[in-house]
């Protein structure tokens, strides 16, 4: 008998403690997200504001770069901006296929456009200035 509520205290415990233990914290709007490609040395910081230059949150930047040997591989990613417009891309790799590699932001009816060549800014900052559509 003595052997199950000491069985049980233990697990009584223990259940309390997990109780207390403070959740994990969620991204804060500050936090810059960043994406890993895992494929190479090289990244991008990024800015993106709108045309009377406010930051724009939320805003959704895709790339696409094919690299190794003709260009075999490709890495197709994104990465939404923070509070500030901010972004960053990572784990690119230096040599690409035809580059430089062009950056795409939108959001709502805004677009803008950064492009980079890792080969010659392996480490690089660039920013988006969004402007709305054109249209054709």
């Amino acid at each position: 008998m003595r052997k199950v509520s000491l069985a049980l205290l233990v697990l009584l415990c223990a259940l309390l403690a997990a109780q207390t233990q403070q959740p994990a914290q969620p991204q804060q709007p500050d936090d810059i997200p960043v994406t890993d490609a895992v494929a190479g040395p090289c990244a991008v910081d990024l800015t993106v504001t709108s045309a009377d230059g406010k930051p724009v949150y939320a805003a959704k930047i895709d790339y696409h770069a094919a690299y190794g040997f003709m260009g075999t591989h490709k890495l197709d990613m994104t990465v939404y901006t923070n509070a500030q417009g901010k972004a960053k891309f990572a784990g690119i790799p230096a040599k690409v296929k035809n580059p430089p590699i062009e950056f795409h932001a939108a959001k709502g009816d805004l677009v803008g456009l950064a492009t980079m060549d890792p080969a010659a800014e392996c480490q690089a900052k660039h920013d988006i200035v969004m402007d709305k559509k054109s249209s054709r």
